[in-house]
C-alpha cells in the first residue's frame, strides 16, 4: 500500500518528465501521453484535510452554527467538492441530477485539470460564504490557506491547467451557493436560531420542554426539521415515540430519570472522562458534535494516507449524512417536545440536582442544551457519521480518537475503539453521565442516525 501511494504522489511529476523527454527525442515517434489519465486518485488528501481543519477552527467560534447549520455547510461543501472533481474519478459518478434545481458546471473530460487546485479554489470560495460573519483574524486564515496551497500547486502544473482548474472550482462553488440559497429554512438560519417560535405555546402537557438555566429563554432551531435533506424523505424523519411520561416511581420514565441521577451523583472518573471527551457542546471551547466526525475522518485520512478521490467521497458522504441526521433529529425533537432530565429531576426527584456539564469559558454551571431532549442530537449525528465512515473504511476499523488530545481545560485524553460504531455508541451513552439526556434519547438517536446514513450510502455513487 505504501509503495502504491508513493507512486501516486510522484506520478504527475514522472508523467511530465516523460512528456518533456519524448518531445526532445526526434528519433522516436511523436506519441504524447494522454494527460487526462492523471486522475483524482493520483493525488493525496492534503487539500481536503487542510480545508477541513480550517472549517473546524472557524466553526468552533461561530455563534448560531450548532447544531444544524455546521453539518449543513459540510454537506454543501462536501458535495460541491465531489461533483467538481467527479469527471476525474474512475470509479464514481455524479449524483447532482438527484436534486431539483441544482445545475453544476461539469469538467471537460477531454481537458486536463489540476484537481487539488479545483478543490482549493472551491473550498476557499464556499468557506468564505458560509463563514462570512467570522472574526477578521479567523477569516484571514481562509485567505492564507488558499494562497499557500495555490502557490504550491502552481509549481505542479502549467499555467493554462491551473487557470482552467481555478475557473472550474470557482464556477462550481458559485452554482452550489446559489442552490443553497433556495433552501429557505436552512440558508442563513444561523442568523436567528430562535426564529418565529414561543415555547410556551407548545408546552401544554406534563413533560413538555421548558427552558433551563443557564440557557436562552427559547429553544434553538425549532424549524430545522424542514431544512433541505439530501437522501431522506418525510417518512424518514420521525423516530418511534418516547416512553410514556409518568411521575410514578415504578414507571420506566421515572427509572430512566433515576439512572441519570445515579450516573451523575458522586460520578466515577470514567463517567467524567467519557462525558467530557464527547461533549463538544460549548461555543468557543470545541467544534460542535456534527463536525467532530469530520475531525475523526481527517485522522483516518492521515492514518491511511488516503488518496484525494477517497477523501472527497468520504467528505461528501459524512457531510450529507450529518446534515440529514440533524434534519431528522430536529423534526422528531419538536414533534415530541420532551423535556430535559434537568427539568424532570428538579421537579420530581431533587430540586438541588444539577447536570455536571459546566462551561469553563464563561463559568456557567449545570448547563443543558436549549432544545427538546428526544432524540439526542449527539447520538443521531454520531451514528450517521460513523455509518458513513464505516461504509468507506470498514465496519471493523479500529482507531484511537485524538480529537482533544493535550487539552488542559477538560479531560481530552485519547480513547481507543474497535470500530466506528463503537465510537458512536459511546458518544451516545456519554450524554447520560453528562446529565443532559435520558437513555431513550440516546438509543433512539443512534437508531435514527444509522438509518439516515444508510440512505446516504445507498445513493448511486458508483459507476
Amino acid at each position: 500500500m505504501g509503495i502504491l501511494n508513493s507512486f501516486k504522489k510522484i506520478f504527475p511529476i514522472l508523467l511530465l518528465m516523460g512528456i518533456l523527454f519524448s518531445a526532445c527525442d526526434n528519433d522516436k515517434d511523436d506519441t504524447i501521453l494522454d494527460l487526462d489519465k492523471v486522475t483524482v486518485a493520483d493525488y493525496d488528501h492534503e487539500v481536503v484535510s487542510a480545508w477541513n481543519n480550517i472549517f473546524l477552527e472557524l466553526e468552533r467560534y461561530a455563534a448560531g452554527y450548532r447544531p444544524g447549520p455546521a453539518p449543513r455547510a459540510l454537506a454543501y461543501i462536501g458535495l460541491a467538492s465531489y461533483e467538481a472533481c467527479v469527471t476525474g474519478m474512475e470509479d464514481h459518478k455524479s449524483i447532482a441530477s438527484l436534486y431539483p434545481g441544482l445545475k453544476l458546471p461539469v469538467a471537460d473530460a477531454s481537458a486536463e485539470y489540476h484537481w487539488p487546485t479545483v478543490v482549493n479554489t472551491l473550498r476557499a470560495n464556499l468557506t468564505r460564504r458560509f463563514f462570512r460573519s467570522a472574526a477578521p483574524a479567523l477569516y484571514e486564515k481562509i485567505n492564507t490557506l488558499e494562497t499557500s496551497l495555490g502557490s504550491k500547486y502552481r509549481t505542479q502544473s502549467t499555467e493554462d491547467v491551473i487557470k482552467r482548474s481555478v475557473a472550474h472550482g470557482q464556477a462550481v462553488a458559485d452554482a452550489m451557493w446559489e442552490w443553497s440559497a433556495t433552501d429557505a429554512v436552512g440558508h442563513d438560519a444561523y442568523l436567528d436560531p430562535f426564529k418565529g417560535y414561543n415555547w410556551a405555546d407548545y408546552s401544554n402537557k406534563p413533560g413538555h420542554w421548558r427552558p433551563t438555566v443557564p440557557g436562552p429563554p427559547q429553544p434553538m432551531f425549532p424549524h430545522w426539521g424542514r431544512a433541505r435533506a439530501f437522501a431522506i424523505g418525510e417518512s424518514d424523519k420521525l423516530c418511534p415515540p418516547p416512553l410514556a411520561y409518568s411521575e410514578s416511581t415504578s414507571s420506566p420514565f421515572f427509572n430512566q430519570a433515576m439512572e441519570v441521577v445515579a450516573q451523575t451523583v458522586n460520578a466515577p472518573y470514567e463517567n467524567i472522562w467519557i462525558g467530557e471527551f464527547w461533549s463538544d457542546d460549548l461555543l468557543n471551547l470545541t467544534f460542535s458534535p456534527g463536525p467532530r466526525w469530520m475531525a475523526i475522518a481527517n485522522q483516518v485520512y492521515e492514518l491511511e494516507d488516503t488518496d484525494l478521490e477517497t477523501a472527497l467521497l468520504c467528505d461528501a458522504k459524512v457531510g450529507m449524512a450529518l446534515n440529514d441526521a440533524a434534519v431528522a433529529c430536529w423534526h422528531s425533537k419538536y414533534y415530541y417536545n420532551v423535556e430535559r432530565p434537568e427539568s424532570y429531576i428538579k421537579r420530581i426527584v431533587d430540586p438541588k440536582w444539577e447536570p455536571p456539564l459546566d462551561n469553563p469559558t464563561n463559568g456557567d454551571k449545570g448547563f443543558s442544551p436549549p432544545f427538546p431532549a428526544y432524540p439526542s442530537g449527539h447520538s443521531t449525528m454520531g451514528a450517521a457519521g460513523a455509518e458513513a465512515l464505516a461504509s468507506i473504511f470498514g465496519y471493523d476499523y479500529a482507531m484511537t480518537d485524538r480529537c482533544h488530545e493535550n487539552r488542559s481545560d477538560f479531560e481530552g485524553r485519547p480513547r481507543s475503539f474497535g470500530s466506528f460504531h463503537e465510537m458512536a455508541e459511546e458518544n451516545a451513552w456519554s450524554r447520560v453521565p453528562l446529565g443532559v439526556h435520558f437513555r431513550m434519547d440516546c438509543e433512539q438517536g443512534v437508531n435514527l442516525g444509522y438509518r439516515v446514513a444508510r440512505k446516504v450510502n445507498r445513493l448511486p455513487w458508483d459507476k
